[in-house]
């Protein structure tokens, strides 16, 4: 009996597999829009990763003008990175990365001798026309 039971399961997987084959795909295209891009998953987590916050001084709002950006990012932060973050987040496209390292500090605090973390600025050329919201009345 077990032998009949074996040859009746093969032929319905047998079945299940051509009706599988025979059954039309599916295959949609779904267009990208821009917006879907910004927000995605991916494009969050290296910003996070690589981000810290806007620089904002008068001298970045002179750079405004010139649709040039600062933000302050990571040490370990590269130029592709910064780059792909800002057009991600903000959807905005990158012309050039120009990176600025700060190094260490030494500072006296009376007779101890302390240390001011250094740090790394991205200055961002933008594309003519494109701006980010963050930067404006600030």
């Amino acid at each position: 009996m077990a032998l009949f039971n074996k040859e009746k399961k093969n032929s319905e997987i047998e079945e299940k597999k051509e009706e599988v084959k025979s059954s039309p795909k599916k295959t949609e295209k779904k267009s990208v829009k821009k917006e879907e891009i910004v927000f995605s998953s991916k494009n969050s987590e290296i910003a996070q990763n690589v981000l810290l916050e806007p620089w904002i001084t008068e001298k970045t709002h002179g750079l405004i003008a010139q649709n040039k950006y600062v933000f302050k990012v990571t040490k370990t932060a590269t130029k592709k990175k910064v780059k792909m973050a800002v057009e991600g987040i903000y959807g905005v496209s990158v012309e050039k990365v120009a990176m600025v390292k700060i190094n260490d500090e030494a500072k006296y605090f009376g007779r101890r001798k302390g240390v001011k973390s250094g740090y790394k600025k991205a200055i961002l050329s933008l594309k003519v026309g494109d701006s980010i919201k963050i930067f404006q009345g600030a």
